[in-house]
């Protein structure tokens, strides 16, 4: 039952006294207005410009939320590099600063040992041999020879001792150093070991690690730039969508107006000229479908207050202006089925005849079913059929009998007389169904 029934809404449109979808659901009002202008392909370019802009937008987002992550690092990155470039390590300076200051400890450590020696070979040890040679050489002419070696020895010695006292003096050379210095060595070497402990790298791979973070750097801006050119594309691609859009409004503005003055135009044959129907435009949130919300709407009297067709109008006013609008919003559609419930009630004359002809012209391009007690109305079918109550054993059934030619001017006489079909009656029965 519930698929036949959804089935048959998008098959066949139902309109009565109490039609609550179709006309009277303000949601497919805009449907309808844009069916009527034959706005598809300006709403099929707002379509187009809401993806593109939706998805521009969503580009935009992923591109921001990106950058903001890395924007949470910028500060400890221009910080690190900052710190990294006033530093400047280079490979191998751990490794000699630490031979520097190694040798600098030590000769605190052995300075005062050789500065001591020193002082000994270039004072002691030296006079004492200057003085041995010159006893020595006093000496030697009374000793036959027997000095001459001890002599030659003595003077090896005083060579050699002049290299050793050359060799010292050279080696405290070396180790002289202003204290300042090994501050200044051991600040440098205990700066490039904290920095490579901070950033969890060996002391020589510093150097290569701040060129890793500037690349990360060189992303953020880069990110940067990304997103400025994003902003620009959303920017445009909102102009492109308010354009169609504002297009799209204005084509329904001027829909309305030709609806409203097809309405006009409808409701006077059908005895409601006073009625007044307006097709409502209001501003509504940005949407694939434009910038509109449509509201069909009528006051029944003029100066009276308007509103939903079916808040307003009475039962008989309401299948009235549904035929009215049906008759306007279908000139040009064909194949559609709709059925009316008793659409004449409440009318009768001339008004029930011109609602049997505006039956008749929606007919022209769709399958129009109607239930009626009207002759006028009546008349207008190319088919008809009785439907006929009975009780039989307390329960109601109902059945429904084709008609044959001569059968319908019989019924339609029934209509206009009641149950004895007097040849007056069979005379306007005809003349109805000939018209």
């Amino acid at each position: 039952g519930e698929i036949l029934r959804q089935l048959s809404d998008t098959l066949v449109e139902l309109h009565g006294q109490h039609d609550d979808r179709g006309l009277l659901n303000p949601r497919g009002h805009r449907v309808l207005l844009d069916e009527f202008g034959d706005l598809t392909i300006k709403l099929k370019v707002t379509r187009e410009a809401w993806r593109t802009l939706s998805s521009s937008l969503k580009s935009l987002d992923q591109a921001q939320a990106a950058l903001a992550v890395v924007r949470e690092e910028e500060d400890f990155l221009r910080h690190a590099v900052a710190e990294l470039d006033q530093l400047s390590p280079e490979p191998g300076e751990e490794a000699t600063l630490d031979a520097r200051r190694r040798l600098m400890q030590a000769s605190e450590r052995i300075g005062d040992d050789i500065r001591k020696a020193a002082s000994t070979l270039g004072d002691g040890a030296e006079g004492a041999m200057v003085d041995a040679v010159r006893w020595l050489e006093g000496a030697a002419e009374k000793a036959e020879g027997q000095l001459d070696e001890p002599m030659a020895a003595l003077s090896r010695a005083m060579n050699e001792l002049a290299d050793a006292q050359q060799g010292v003096d050279a080696c405290l050379a070396a180790l002289s150093f202003n204290p300042s210095e090994l501050e200044a060595t051991e600040e440098r070497l205990f700066a490039i070991r904290g920095l490579a402990r901070k950033h969890d790298v060996l002391p020589d791979e510093l150097a290569e690690h701040a060129d890793r973070l500037r690349q990360r750097l060189a992303a953020l801006d880069g990110g940067e730039a990304e997103v400025a050119a994003l902003q620009s594309a959303v920017a445009e691609c909102q102009q492109k969508y308010e354009a169609a859009a504002q297009k799209l409004s204005e084509s329904r503005k001027t829909a309305a107006g030709q609806l409203d003055k097809a309405m006009a135009k409808e409701l006077a044959p059908l005895k409601m000229e006073r009625a007044v129907f307006a097709t409502e435009l209001d501003a509504g949130d940005p949407g694939p479908d434009g910038i509109d919300t449509v509201a069909f709407t009528v006051a029944t009297n003029p100066g009276a207050p308007s509103g939903p067709i079916n808040k307003i109008a009475s039962g008989g006013e309401l299948s009235r202006f549904l035929l009215a609008l049906k008759v306007c919003l279908t000139k040009d559609s064909t194949g559609l089925t709709m059925i009316f419930d008793e659409i004449d009630r409440g009318v009768g004359g001339a008004t029930a005849d011109a609602v049997g002809r505006r039956l008749s012209d929606l007919a022209e391009g769709a399958q129009v079913l109607v239930v009626t007690h009207s002759p006028q109305v009546a008349a207008r079918g190319q088919h008809h059929w009785r439907v006929e109550k009975a009780v039989r054993k307390g329960v109601t059934t109902s059945t429904v009998v084709p008609l044959l030619p001569e059968s319908r001017v019989d019924e339609v006489a029934r209509m206009l007389a009641g149950d004895t079909i007097t040849d007056e009656a069979r005379g306007a029965a005809k003349a109805l169904l000939a018209g």
